[in-house]
């Protein structure tokens, strides 16, 4: 195999990470695609036993923060066809308070 084949194989390898293909992508994926995919399921179990194992408080709090988002994220979105209303923010706005109250309170409030 000579340089020019190489770097070809490389480049159609390579080509589904390109920024434009990432993006197009990620637009389309839902969140429950995205934690049913098994690599991300092991990054999180990973970051898990890490953030357990060093009794790491941040890392802990970082992944409660995205576990509530992505609940948030997943039942209060309005439908693809529907505007976003007051009545559809409400659940946006009272998970929010809810996700900075529990960070705010392990992370300032209470100490070691």
């Amino acid at each position: 195999m000579d340089k020019q084949q190489l770097i070809d194989k490389t480049t159609e390898t390579l080509r589904p990470f390109e920024t434009n293909n990432l993006i197009e992508t990620m637009q389309h994926l839902s969140v429950n695609q995205i934690f049913s995919n098994p690599a991300v399921l092991i990054l999180i179990v990973v970051i898990f036993f890490f953030g357990v194992f060093k009794r790491s408080k941040t890392v802990l709090l970082s992944l409660f923060s995205l576990f509530c988002i992505a609940v948030i994220v997943r039942y209060a979105m309005p439908a693809p066809g529907d505007d976003l209303s007051m009545s559809s923010m409400l659940p946006f706005i009272g998970g929010g308070l809810l996700i900075g109250g529990v960070v705010i309170y392990f992370s300032l409030v209470k100490s070691d």
